[in-house]
Formats: C-alpha cells, sequence, structure tokens
C-alpha cells in the first residue's frame, strides 16, 4: 500500500512539474515569430533597407518584398513557419502589405506576451484580439475615402505608392500608368469586382533599362523565328496553333530499325521528305502565314528539313512554346490549338494585322499586333539592365497589380504614412476604457502593438521615432486623421496632399490575417514531433 501511496504521490508531482511547458513552447513560438518579424522590419516603407538573398546554388537576390525574402529564408521553426504563410496568404489576398503583416503579427505576439506575463489566460486574450478586429474594420471604413468609377488618377496614386518602397522606387511614373493601363484594359470598372491577373502576362527581357517596359496589345514570344531564311515581318497574317510535330515519326522506346543497304536507306529519306513536304503543303493550302508549334517532349517539334519548306514557302514559325502559355495564347488569339493534321483548315485559323521579329537588347522577340477579334489580354514586356532589376522590376510590377485588383474588388482608398494604424491605435484606446473587464487590458495592449507601423516607418527614415509618433498621435487627437509620416520631408503632414494613398483592403487583410495568426499561436501548447 505505501508503495501505491507513493507512486500516486510521485505522479502528481510529475504533473505539477509538466504545468510549465505550455508555458515554455508559448514562449519558444512567440520567440520565434518575433525573431522573424525583427528580421523583416527594416525592409518597410519608402526609406526601407533591401536584402541581399544568397541560395546554395550562388544565385543572389536583392528584395524588400516581404513575401519574397520570407519565401527565400531558410526557416525551421514550426510557429515562424506560420509567418511566411501568413506573408504569403497577404500576397494572395491583397497582394502587397506583405512586410506589414508581419511586422504586425510580431507586435500583436509582444502585447500577446505581456499580458500572459501578467497572469491572463491565452483563450482570454485571444477573444480580446477577436473583439478588436470586429471593432477595426468599420473604424477603417468609416475613414476610408471612396474611389469614384472613373478616377484613374486615384488608381496610378494608389499604385506609386506601391511602388515606392522598391528597389524600383524611381522608375514608378512610368511603372504606375503602365499597370493601370494593363488592368483598365482587361476589366470594365463599372461591371466587374475582380480581376484575373492570369490575363495579363508579364515577359521579362534581358537588355535596355526598365524605363523600356512596354504594354503590348497582343502576343509576345520570348524566342526567335525559327526560320532561317523566311520572312521577318508579315502584315494580314493567318496564324495556326499546333500541337502535333512536324517531324519525322520515331519507333517505340524499346524499337529499333535497323538499315543493312544504302537503297533502304535512300528510300527511307525519301519518305522522310515526302512525309514532311505533304504536311508542309497542306498547311500552306489552308492559308496559312505564320505557325505557332507547341514544344514537344518526345522528339523535335520541326525538323530541320520541316524548317527549309517553311522558309520557301514563306510561312513564319515560332516553335517550343511552352504547354502552361498554351492557354494564354489560345484566349488571346481566340483559337483552339490543332491536334492532327485531318483537322487543319482555314476555319481553324485566326488573323492579325502584323507579325514580326524585333530585337531586344542581345536577343531577338516575336510580336503579333492587330489581332482580329481580340479578347480582353495584354502583355507587359519587362526590360532591365541585368537579372536582379529585371526580377525585382517583376515583383513590383505585380504588386502594383495587385494593388489596383484590390481597388476594383473594394474601391475605398485609406491615406498611408502609418495614418489608419494610428487612428486605429487611438479608437481602440477609447473603446477600451468603455469595458471594465479584463478584455480592456487586452484591447489597451492591441491597441498599443498597432503603432509598430508609423515607429518603424519614422525609424527606417532616420527620424526619431518617440517623438515623430507622438506627434502623430497627437495631430489625431486633434481630429486630423489623414495625418501621415512623411518620410521624404523628414515630418508629420497631411498625407492626402502627398498623394500617399492605399487600398482599404491591403490595410483589412493585413489587420486580420495577422491576428488570426496570432491568436492560432496563442492556442498552442504543445509541439508533437511524429516519425512519420
Amino acid at each position: 500500500m505505501t508503495h501505491a501511496a507513493g507512486d500516486g504521490h510521485r505522479s502528481h508531482s510529475n504533473v505539477y512539474k509538466d504545468k510549465s511547458k505550455p508555458q515554455d513552447v508559448r514562449t519558444s513560438n512567440m520567440t520565434a515569430a518575433k525573431g522573424l518579424a525583427d528580421a523583416i522590419r527594416t525592409s518597410l516603407g519608402p526609406k526601407g533597407m533591401d536584402k541581399m538573398i544568397q541560395k546554395g546554388n550562388g544565385e543572389v537576390t536583392i528584395t524588400n518584398d516581404g513575401a519574397t525574402i520570407l519565401q527565400q529564408m531558410n526557416v525551421m521553426h514550426p510557429a515562424a513557419k506560420l509567418l511566411v504563410e501568413l506573408s504569403q496568404a497577404q500576397d494572395v489576398e491583397a497582394g502587397d502589405g506583405t512586410t506589414t503583416v508581419v511586422i504586425l503579427a510580431g507586435a500583436i505576439m509582444e502585447a500577446a506576451e505581456k499580458l500572459m506575463n501578467r497572469g491572463i489566460h491565452p483563450t482570454t486574450i485571444s477573444d480580446a484580439f477577436s473583439i478588436a478586429v470586429e471593432k477595426a474594420i468599420p473604424i477603417l471604413r468609416e475613414m476610408s475615402i471612396p474611389l469614384q468609377q472613373n478616377d484613374n488618377e486615384s488608381l496610378i496614386r494608389s499604385a506609386s505608392t506601391s511602388l515606392n518602397s522598391k528597389v524600383v522606387s524611381q522608375h514608378s511614373s512610368i511603372l504606375a500608368p503602365l499597370a493601370v493601363n494593363a488592368v483598365l484594359r482587361i476589366t470594365d470598372p463599372k461591371k466587374d469586382k475582380n480581376v484575373d491577373l492570369k490575363d495579363i502576362k508579364i515577359i521579362k527581357k534581358l537588355g535596355g533599362t526598365v524605363e523600356d517596359t512596354e504594354l503590348i496589345e497582343g502576343l509576345v514570344f520570348t524566342q526567335k523565328l525559327a526560320n532561317i531564311n523566311g520572312p521577318k515581318r508579315l502584315e494580314k497574317v493567318k496564324i495556326g496553333l499546333i500541337q502535333f510535330c512536324i517531324s519525322p515519326p520515331k519507333t517505340d522506346m524499346d524499337h529499333n530499325v535497323v538499315i543493312s543497304d544504302y537503297a533502304a536507306m535512300d528510300r527511307i529519306l525519301k519518305e522522310e521528305r515526302a512525309y514532311i513536304l505533304n504536311i508542309a503543303k497542306q498547311i500552306k493550302k489552308a492559308g496559312c502565314t505564320m505557325l505557332l508549334i507547341q514544344k514537344s517532349i518526345l522528339r523535335d517539334a520541326l525538323s530541320d528539313l520541316a524548317i527549309h519548306f517553311f522558309d520557301k514557302l514563306k510561312i513564319m514559325v515560332v516553335k517550343d512554346i511552352e504547354r502552361e502559355d498554351i492557354d494564354f495564347v489560345c484566349k488571346t488569339l481566340g483559337c483552339r490549338p490543332i491536334a492532327s493534321l485531318d483537322h487543319f483548315t482555314s476555319e481553324a485559323l485566326v488573323s492579325a494585322e502584323l507579325a514580326e521579329e524585333v530585337s531586344a537588347g542581345s536577343s531577338r522577340i516575336v510580336k503579333v499586333t492587330g489581332i482580329h477579334n481580340p479578347a480582353k489580354t495584354v502583355t507587359i514586356l519587362v526590360r532591365g539592365s541585368n537579372n536582379l532589376v529585371l526580377e525585382e522590376a517583376d515583383r513590383s510590377i505585380h504588386d502594383a497589380l495587385c494593388v489596383i485588383r484590390c481597388l476594383i474588388r473594394e474601391r475605398a482608398l485609406l491615406p498611408g504614412g502609418g495614418a489608419p494604424e494610428i487612428e486605429l491605435s487611438l479608437r481602440l484606446g477609447q473603446h477600451a476604457q468603455v469595458l471594465g473587464s479584463v478584455e480592456a487590458y487586452c484591447l489597451r495592449e492591441y491597441a498599443k502593438a498597432l503603432e509598430i507601423v508609423p515607429y518603424t516607418l519614422a525609424e527606417n527614415a532616420g527620424l526619431n521615432p518617440v517623438a515623430t509618433v507622438t506627434e502623430l498621435r497627437n495631430k489625431h487627437v486633434h481630429g486630423q486623421t489623414s495625418a501621415g509620416i512623411n518620410v521624404r520631408k523628414g515630418q508629420v503632414t497631411d498625407i492626402l496632399e502627398e498623394n500617399v494613398l492605399q487600398p482599404m483592403l491591403v490595410t483589412a487583410s493585413a489587420i486580420t490575417l495577422a491576428t488570426e495568426t496570432v491568436r492560432s499561436i496563442l492556442k498552442i501548447d504543445d509541439i508533437l514531433n511524429v516519425a512519420h
């Protein structure tokens, strides 16, 4: 009996010892998440720093895009991985604010840690944070500026604000109108409530500068023409897109053809020549003057002999079109891919005004413009002097397009420069005074956490963060809701006069997603490793 009693006593003492484990797990999760947020904090805002990321193969990327930085970082801790996923979720939802969302999550996490150290239960903190978000979204709507349907100027200003914090910010006056024009070409702002960015094809070509980036209504192929002596420029073209190969048929993998004499060899070459000539004649007979050929895996899509025949027949040929590009090509041209020679008829062809091969830097590209019955698709040809600039320009244009998509989905703008966050912080602080329970503490800490955005903007711009945020708060207390940190002038001004605008959806999405992530991390009290 004494043994049993002793065992019972021992098991009780183990239970009490284990009580510290959930606390340790939460502390570990919070430390990892805050560490990750601090790592990218310096890249927020127009004066934010850039990060140089070096991969294992020696490839270098220079960027200050939060989603790109986190995606390329080798993150091991499971809670820190949640922040990487959070940044990607913000990228999908809004396309911008990927750094802001992680910084907000880090600050809200720190607020939660302070509250837990005061003995408040994680579930209580989580519920209070949920109330805070419910209160925050209506406040944002209240201070937002409605966007008129034909207000292209505001769209350009919002796209410029997004581009101003990028590496290619000096080209924002060129890229912002280009992004707005691209979105307006594929949508009707009066009817559409969303934008499918797959209808905007971004093609990167090395050479020139970012200023040479252009918007093309039509198709651009990055490869040069397959022809050697064929035409390089044709007007009033008839275009056919094929998925079959124009090369001699091959045997199956396991079979071989053994030729023992020259006569058989000669016969095979003649057959090959007749086979390819027949295909070429049939394509010409249908009236085709430009042929697009899908890339083939099993054999050459186009033989040298076929190129020779097409040169003679004055047919332009673009080969090796990637499988994933076929949908965009079909949509743009308004055609269907032709799977066999039997279906290659004049009805399957589409018309365009001009097809030409032009030089782009050190290489050549093929442009097709003036397509009859065009679909709502456009191509942006991005140029850059080196791969680092090219990649960053591509990411920056994508973010600008996403900002415009946000404004078409929800036609509301907010002033930038930390104005919405400081306004939310003040209003939530006032609401906390009305509450009399523990939730008031939680709400107050949450409100303080939102100040991290203006604080970081000021810090990255080389200003005194405490003095700047205090001045900003003071202006908002006196009703100047559009007062924000002007990083160019280094002072607090009316940010609307500086045309610093951002979509309401970006800020609302950042606050909602950051709070949801913190709440899910708060609920974790153990980490289990599974063998398989």
